[in-house]
């Protein structure tokens, strides 16, 4: 249901990225893979998940906090002339927790700047691509931190928050234009994101899901690749958490 189709996918590089990177292409989606930096080790690994399954996969640089980067980035995919069938606005930053009066201004403009602002203007770019044809999905990854609220976390709390909020206004505005738009919100899954938390407070993150373990990357995936297939073709405006219960 998916094969042939073309989708843009932010932070591509390691975990959620990665992994629906891999999900999209195995069920037969070229994709434009999103990375921050030019990297061989990243180009090494599409072009062999490109010829594993059958599909193109194009590496495309730019640094999410540079809006003119953005922007032509995003121009020359479109200059492809190829139909832009799907957007996962996975790429992010999740900053150290941080008490609301020990985070300074300039943080938290840094956090919405990769978190939000960059993710709504690849949006704005795309969205009109795909009105001209009358299609697409997009799907944002927010948090379960932008859902819940919790110790420690305005800065990535709050920029998650805004992108949620975002899903369920472009699915209104959008849907004129036969384009979805939905959001999975991840609890605390298995990648490198996490990598800063204390060994406790990870645990005690651990503790809050009914299943007792950490999420992983591939199990998010598969709420992305499920969203922006046709079985879900009557769902919009809705956020799927992917949080084993928490």
């Amino acid at each position: 249901m998916l094969k042939g189709k073309n989708a843009i996918i932010t932070g591509a590089r390691t975990g959620i990225g990665r992994a629906t990177v891999e999900k999209l292409a195995s069920e037969g989606v070229n994709i434009w893979a999103c990375a921050h930096r030019e990297n061989e080790a990243f180009k090494s690994d599409m072009e062999q998940l490109s010829r594993m399954y059958g599909v193109w996969i194009k590496p495309v640089y730019f640094d999410l906090e540079d809006e003119a980067a953005v922007k032509a980035a995003v121009k020359n995919v479109l200059q492809e002339k190829k139909q832009v069938d799907i957007l996962v606005n996975n790429a992010g930053v999740f900053p150290p927790l941080s008490l609301f009066t020990m985070t300074s201004i300039a943080r938290m403009r840094s956090v919405f700047e990769v978190n939000f602002f960059s993710q709504a203007l690849i949006s704005q770019l795309v969205s009109k691509i795909m009105m001209r044809y009358q299609t697409g999905v997009i799907v944002n990854l927010v948090s379960v931190a932008g859902l819940d609220g919790d110790v420690g976390v305005t800065a990535y709390g709050a920029s998650k928050a805004a992108l949620a909020l975002s899903t369920k206004v472009w699915a209104k505005e959008f849907a004129p234009y036969g384009i979805r738009v939905n959001a999975v919100a991840p609890g605390l899954i298995d990648t490198h994101l996490n990598d800063h938390l204390e060994e406790g407070a990870k645990e005690a993150l651990i503790s809050k899901s009914g299943l007792g373990r950490l999420g992983r990357a591939d199990e998010v995936a598969e709420a992305i690749a499920y969203l922006v297939s046709d079985k879900a073709s009557f769902i919009s405006g809705q956020i799927i958490r992917v949080d084993g219960g928490m």
